[in-house]
């Protein structure tokens, strides 16, 4: 099955044009921080590929691209690439955000630890980020108290607001979108709030054409099929 997928690669290359799809599944972090931005510049250059994206966990989006469902995987380095071939993508930071008038709000930086005497709003079960912190509390042999979880961080940001917890999420999912006289955004200090964001794949040189163009445009790294220059 590889060697059908290496030949599929190698006669994308003869296909008029470049037209064709690209299958992407990706983590919550990548699709609201990165992923916009670069599709963007992606499907200017390339208008005749057409781009399939998911929005899955972490752990999922590895799942995917394993079993041959996605050409490519977004996930946070939190989880096990199991037999991917993965490239460095994007790295984000996590802040606390909490509602005005908390006794959190106006803090220059913050530790985790610090925060786990509050109440949390946090993502869905399943979320590599809710994941990352629940571990991060148990290395502490604490818990995180969760008023209440949500699928989005849109709707994280929306329940804070509200009053009925604080949260943590990506810098970048917040920044832009932060009402500043209702939220105060409070950078985390733990060394691991600073996270990498991977790509994995199966087989860099069994994809096809329009996928490896993905790739590059994804990383900056050109692939090429097997018996050519890098």
């Amino acid at each position: 099955m590889r060697l059908m997928a290496r030949m599929e690669a190698e006669m994308s290359e003869y296909a008029d044009g470049v037209q064709g799809h690209v299958r992407i599944v990706a983590n919550t972090s990548a699709i609201t921080q990165f992923l916009p931005e670069d599709l963007s510049l992606f499907t200017h250059r390339y208008p005749d590929i057409r781009v399939a994206l998911s929005e899955q966990t972490s752990e999922r989006a590895v799942q995917d691209a394993v079993k041959g469902l996605a050409d490519i995987a977004i996930f946070s380095e939190a989880v096990s690439p199991q037999e991917l071939e993965t490239f460095p993508y994007r790295q984000d930071r996590l802040v606390v955000i909490a509602p005005d008038g908390h006794p959190l709000s106006g803090k220059k930086s913050i530790r985790f630890v610090d925060t786990l005497g509050y109440q949390h709003v946090g993502l869905q079960p399943g979320s590599s980020l809710l994941e990352q912190l629940q571990s991060q509390a148990r290395e502490l042999e604490r818990a995180i108290s969760l008023a209440i979880q949500v699928t989005s961080f849109d709707g994280v940001r929306r329940m804070v607001e509200s009053g009925l917890g604080i949260a943590v999420l990506p810098d970048g999912a917040v920044l832009p979108n932060v009402a500043k006289d209702r939220l105060s955004v409070i950078p985390l200090a733990d060394a691991w709030a600073k996270r990498k964001l991977l790509i994995g794949v199966r087989d860099a040189h069994a994809l096809t054409l329009c996928a490896r163009n993905m790739l590059a445009n994804l990383t900056g790294i050109q692939i090429r099929t097997r018996g050519k220059k890098s």
